[in-house]
């Protein structure tokens, strides 16, 4: 009984939330059928104050190390769960490169596009467009987030990171903040909070609410210079860097080898 209604009292929070990310959202989009005005930091910070009370509303207890940067960078982080992105987008006003997909999710692929999110098609040959659009995005001193990844893990390793999405930042001279994400349900990795596969995104909500809170680490790691180097150079440290954080081995990069499993 008390489990159902702590289920219930967390939906109706998350509903709350929802509900209120809508209008802000509904907002942007009058402005632009209006044609009035509004900037991408505009949208960051809102997206920020969104993404705060959004996680208030999942079942997460969050330990934060490490220091934001003060300037914008290409933010790079491993990924576990489509909660990584309030996790990570509450911390900063933060733009997100993500698979096209997420834009015909129901509600939270419309809140997406109107936070300025990217939105990457997989095969369709985008890459050119989606590389400009994230070269203006840094150049005008926004900050974003990619998973390079390019998909979710059940967390227990790191995939290959796609270089191609690190282009932009050489090419505009941005630092990378890398970021590791760990979700541990009592002292363990855990299996609820992965988002990954063919996974439901209700029955994924229905499972995280119907269950105790887990843990959250998130890293926030030294900041990796992109002048001078090259592509394959910076993919390799920022890899290591998560590697290493999230495993405690480095990889090398040698051949992208599984990554070790967490005990």
């Amino acid at each position: 009984m008390m489990r159902t209604l702590r289920t219930q009292v967390r939906v109706v929070r998350l509903i709350a939330v929802i509900a209120l990310g809508l209008v802000i959202a509904g907002t942007f989009a009058l402005m632009e059928r209006l044609r009035v005005g509004h900037s991408m930091a505009r949208r960051q910070r809102w997206s920020r104050w969104f993404m705060v009370r959004l996680t208030k509303a999942l079942p997460f207890r969050i330990t934060l190390s490490g220091e934001l940067p003060d300037q914008p960078m290409l933010w790079v982080s491993n990924h576990v769960s489509w909660t990584d992105i309030p996790l990570l987008g509450m911390l900063a006003p933060l733009s997100f490169l993500s698979k096209a997909q997420v834009r015909n999710w129901p509600l939270a692929g419309w809140l997406a596009l109107k936070a300025g999110t990217l939105f990457i098609y997989r095969g369709s040959g985008d890459s050119t467009q989606v590389q400009k659009q994230m070269v203006q995005h840094l150049l005008g001193n926004h900050s974003l987030l990619i998973f390079p990844e390019g998909t979710t893990t059940d967390g227990r390793s790191l995939r290959t990171f796609h270089g191609r999405l690190l282009s932009s930042a050489i090419e505009t001279r941005t630092a990378l903040q890398p970021v590791a994400i760990k979700y541990l349900r009592d002292g363990k990795p855990d299996h609820i909070a992965p988002f990954v596969g063919e996974d439901d995104l209700l029955w994924h909500l229905y499972r995280l609410f119907a269950n105790e809170a887990s843990d959250v680490h998130i890293r926030l790691l030294p900041p990796i210079t992109s002048r001078g180097k090259q592509r394959t150079a910076l993919v390799c440290e920022a890899r290591n860097a998560v590697q290493v954080a999230l495993f405690g081995d480095d990889a090398q990069c040698a051949g992208d080898r599984p990554a070790a499993r967490a005990a």
